[in-house]
């Protein structure tokens, strides 16, 4: 790939501007990220009586105390409007033999929780996903819109930890993989 002149789109003031190469620096940008490895995991809400959830990459953790977890909506996900109303969440972090459940929540256009053995409802509302390694509960304590997506900062209320954390599910480069204990380096 050809390298670009850097100051080519720069203005007066020092800000990179809009230029004809925005689409070319998008294609980058999703390339770039596309070959960065990231956990795997489901995030659900109840959606006004209604059950919503979407797989999503963007999940970190910001803060022990208090406990913060910043994940990202792409506005495009029919379930983001449902998630981003909702007081609070469910953070499924998915194990390597999830991966069934990671497809079926990334594919659109289709029931999510169609299968209603596959869940329920905790006491408090919000669906929850049978079989999961770990899930956290929290409340949206801020919401950003940034570019085409939207910021979600969610205090986390209760961690739950079903059995012992098997290898997780990573997704990179369209592609899910497990990470095992034989990929440890150092």
């Amino acid at each position: 790939m050809a390298s670009r002149n850097p100051s080519a789109s720069i203005d007066t003031v020092g800000d990179v501007g809009p230029s004809s190469s925005d689409a070319a620096l998008a294609e980058d940008f999703k390339a770039a990220f596309r070959n960065f490895p990231a956990g795997v995991a489901i995030i659900t809400a109840d959606g006004g009586g209604r059950p919503a959830g979407l797989t999503a990459t963007s999940v970190s953790s910001v803060s022990v105390e208090p406990a913060l977890v910043v994940f990202s909506l792409s506005s495009s996900s029919s379930a983001a409007p449902l998630i981003t109303s909702s007081d609070t969440v469910v953070i499924h972090l998915l194990g390597a033999d999830q991966v069934e459940l990671a497809k079926r929540f990334a594919t659109s256009g289709i029931d999510r929780f169609a299968d209603g053995e596959s869940w329920t409802r905790l006491a408090t509302g919000e669906p929850v996903l049978s079989g999961v390694d770990c899930w956290l509960r929290g409340r949206i304590a801020h919401r950003m819109e940034a570019g085409s997506s939207t910021v979600v900062i969610v205090r986390v209320l209760r961690v739950r930890t079903e059995r012992p954390p098997g290898s997780p599910l990573v997704y990179r480069n369209r592609r899910w993989y497990s990470l095992r204990e034989t990929a440890v380096l150092a």
